[in-house]
């Protein structure tokens, strides 16, 4: 399997070391980019993904090492420490110019048949609405399965995490990567993810956006051919 970690931040703290772990013992080809190192620029809002193409984006040139990666992953993971009750600054930017790929316009196929994982780690809370923030773009990406981890190390750094903790991680993640190895090849999208895509698929056929419907008509999706 080929894997591909989002890191939300450049520092290697308990995120990291979790989001690694799991990675390792999914036992693929790692492929990892930190955040905002590797990618570190702000969506200027242009609409030019939408309304024209998403290489008019002033940043594509950047964005496309990870796109590339993301594509070829079989299994995304997408991690980021509680800043504020939500995902980091980083995260959210880098999310952000994938607008384009969500269901309302343009999604890409292969998400249709790829797992991913989102995890967070705090101090004290806020893993819940981190998670979500991530969540919500791989639902509307089209990924077939979403996992989430979130857990509340008592600690700012991944030294000082207590030794009964970090136990309770690693069987934790121990069973999230069997159930991510059986699941490999056999996920489905959710009805719930076909039920929206539908709906999608609906205003495609009947007129929204000239280029995402030109990319709906082009892939068959507004007639019988489904992208799972």
């Amino acid at each position: 399997m080929k894997i591909t970690i989002i890191h939300g931040q450049s520092h290697q703290g308990s995120t990291c070391h979790i989001a690694r772990s799991l990675a390792e013992k999914i036992d693929g080809e790692i492929n990892e980019f930190f955040l905002p190192k590797d990618f570190g620029e702000f969506c200027v809002g242009c609409t030019a993904c939408f309304k024209i193409s998403e290489t008019k984006c002033p940043h594509f040139e950047k964005l496309t090492p990870i796109t590339r990666a993301l594509d070829d992953a079989d299994v995304i993971i997408l991690a980021s420490p509680v800043y504020v009750y939500h995902t980091t600054g980083a995260m959210k930017a880098f999310l952000d110019h994938y607008g384009w790929r969500w269901m309302v316009h343009r999604p890409e196929e292969k998400m249709f048949s790829k797992q991913a994982v989102c995890i967070s780690t705090a101090a004290g809370a806020g893993m819940k609405s981190t998670n979500r923030d991530m969540a919500d773009s791989t639902f509307f990406w089209g990924v077939a399965k979403t996992y989430r981890y979130g857990i509340a190390v008592m600690e700012t750094s991944w030294e000082k995490v207590s030794a009964k903790k970090k136990y309770r991680i690693e069987k934790k993640i121990d069973l999230l990567a069997e159930k991510i190895k059986g699941n490999q090849g056999h996920v489905k999208p959710s009805v719930r993810t076909k039920v929206f895509f539908n709906i999608m698929r609906l205003m495609q056929k009947h007129g929204w956006n000239e280029t995402d419907g030109n990319y709906w008509q082009a892939k068959g999706w507004t007639g019988k051919l489904r992208p799972w």
